[in-house]
């Protein structure tokens, strides 16, 4: 097991690539987007991103970021390695990753808080906030159409006459392929896109608003229960007047 911390500019992208062992991705601070072929996940502070061997994925940044990487073997891994998947951090776990990178520690330190690592590691459930990527053509462009603007709420009925398809094959295609609803996906997605703009400096109003929700308070509600955090603690400061980065990347359905 090996471990680095790296420091990361707003809007860093960290192209496509592979490791020949497992990756667990953990972020202090800022929030750091994992997109591969199956999807976009999503590394924050309450949430890693185990990443398996083998796996092509690219980064990118949001907000100044502090990232913790951890590498695994794969014949002594903690977690399933088959699939990319986001697991909770506890506040034990997150100290335990902190102190693992610190500068300085000695063989023996470093052996006993990489086993208490796995084990916490080992006891880590799946806490999810992905979003996958559509593979049918015409829910990849339902969802371009969603994300392209999400402060507009976007009903089935209009999607489906702009993707020329049916009301009922569109909902079909939303379960068939996420395994949720259009309303349950469209919250996943306003949810990740809050969070991004929260890490790069929006106030918790204007983030609201762009992300469709009409009131902050609703927005407040829906944020804290589905993280399980305030929205003010993705909160990064930025001087005024300074612009937010473009937060395209990355697109579904592409």
């Amino acid at each position: 097991m090996s471990e680095t911390r790296h420091l990361h500019a707003a809007g860093e992208v960290i192209e496509r690539h592979r490791h020949d062992e497992h990756q667990l991705v953990y972020v202090i601070r800022g929030v750091l987007a994992v997109h591969t072929d199956r999807g976009t996940w999503a590394a924050c502070a309450d949430r890693a991103v185990w990443m398996p061997a083998g796996a092509w994925h690219e980064h990118r940044v949001y907000g100044a970021s502090e990232v913790l990487t951890f590498m695994f073997p794969t014949h002594d891994a903690p977690l399933d390695g088959t699939a990319p998947t986001v697991v909770a951090v506890s506040a034990l776990l997150r100290e335990l990753l902190v102190a693992a990178t610190e500068p300085g520690l000695d063989a023996a330190e470093a052996g006993r808080l990489h086993a208490v690592l796995r084990d916490r590691l080992r006891r880590a459930h799946d806490q999810p906030l992905i979003l996958p990527e559509a593979r049918d053509s015409r829910l990849a462009h339902a969802c371009r159409l969603v994300i392209d603007d999400l402060s507009v709420p976007r009903t089935t009925a209009w999607l489906a006459q702009r993707t020329g398809t049916s009301e009922r094959t569109l909902s079909r295609l939303f379960r068939f392929e996420f395994g949720t609803t259009y309303p349950q996906w469209r919250t996943t997605t306003r949810v990740f896109h809050a969070m991004i703009h929260l890490a790069e400096g929006a106030t918790v109003t204007q983030t609201a608003y762009r992300c469709g929700w009409s009131t902050p308070s609703a927005f407040v509600e829906t944020f804290t229960r589905t993280m399980g955090r305030t929205p003010g603690s993705y909160r990064v400061t930025r001087p005024e007047g300074q612009l937010l980065k473009d937060t395209s990347w990355p697109v579904l359905g592409r």
